[in-house]
């Protein structure tokens, strides 16, 4: 009853105030709301390799879960999410956590298994949350992981970025034919049917889709040998698919950060975006497919080959910036250093 009870505890809090708060401030207010051990378990230095161990799969991980938290702490990390995340990045969020109890019922698991569980998701803070100086924070279980870097106040990093949705399509029970990651599936097929065959000979460097997305749990992305089809080689009309591809993606993040990627497109140009594809081009369960789009320093992966094709893997890489790149680390480090200089004495 305790899972049953949480997890809708938590499906309502995220439809109470979606308001943008401080990032910083709600971070602070999760981490006082927490008792000496959570605490412990909760944060770790800027520059700890923890802040990089991140994946997409069930496993054991560092950080409490929503298990550990009392209905206090658990509106506290909510509202650190939230500040985090735009609307429809929550919606998506929340929405993936509940396919726990679907799964469940898929694989006629018990109500306290915690292989398929809908509380166990973990919660790691990265440095001293501070609106001027290097932080981070992580929200990670199956089929999720959030991971932001901060300074000045604001976000500089939202990913590594993945979701993942299994089943693709709920296909039987109370939540019968919910496709949580519709618009990252049928945006991407109306792009590729939009294309003639010459340009399909372009964007299609396989007939059959890779096992999984290829950059993995990489702790660095690179670009992907896909050449496929660039936006200035798009009809209007296609290229106009791409930007609303693109565009599904980034409403993950607050509107600020969603406006600081698509300024970086705008400057490098959606002529420079391309698209590929790879495995069936047939929009229903039981056909593999997998596709990309890379430019501006960004990539995007999707994949749907498990589970007879019905499961459903979606991320976004900054190849530039994950995890803040270097330049927020060594911004850290610098700080870190003249700190320590300023406390010697002779």
């Amino acid at each position: 009853m305790k899972s049953i009870y949480y997890t809708l505890l938590i499906l309502l809090s995220f439809t109470l105030n979606s308001q943008a708060q401080d990032l910083s401030s709600a971070a602070n207010r999760f981490i006082e709301s927490l008792d000496p051990e959570l605490k412990k378990q909760a944060c770790f230095p800027f520059d700890h390799t923890e802040r990089f161990n991140w994946h997409f799969v069930p496993r054991e991980r560092k950080g409490p879960t929503f298990h550990d938290f009392n209905t206090t702490q658990t509106k506290h990390a909510l509202d650190l999410m939230r500040a985090s995340l735009g609307s429809v990045g929550q919606e998506k969020a929340e929405s993936i956590i509940e396919l726990e109890n679907v799964l469940r019922e898929v694989e006629n698991r018990p109500e306290n298994d915690t292989y398929r569980d809908p509380l166990n998701y973990h919660f790691s803070i990265f440095g001293k949350p501070s609106s001027d100086k290097p932080w981070g924070w992580r929200l990670e279980g199956h089929h999720l992981s959030l991971n932001f870097s901060s300074t000045e106040g604001t976000i500089t990093s939202a990913t590594p970025s993945f979701m993942g949705s299994n089943p693709g399509i709920v296909l039987a029970g109370p939540q019968m034919n919910r496709q949580v990651l519709a618009d990252e599936t049928n945006i991407g097929f109306e792009l590729l049917h939009s294309l003639n065959d010459l340009q399909k000979k372009q964007v299609i460097f396989s007939d059959k889709a890779p096992a999984d997305i290829i950059t993995s749990n990489a702790r660095k992305a690179k670009i992907l040998d896909q050449p496929g089809i660039k936006g200035d080689q798009l009809q209007p009309n296609q290229l106009a698919l791409l930007k609303k591809l693109v565009a599904v993606y980034l409403s993950r993040y607050t509107a600020a950060y969603q406006s600081k990627l698509l300024n970086r497109i705008e400057k490098s140009g959606w002529g420079n975006m391309s698209f590929a594809w790879a495995g069936s081009q047939t929009n229903e369960i039981g056909n593999p497919h997998y596709y990309s789009v890379q430019g501006a320093g960004l990539l995007i992966e999707y994949d749907n080959v498990q589970n007879n094709a019905n499961h459903v893997h979606a991320v976004v890489r900054d190849l530039e910036n994950d995890f803040g790149g270097d330049l927020l680390l060594s911004h850290y480090l610098q700080d870190h250093l003249d700190n320590n200089m300023g406390q010697v004495t002779e």
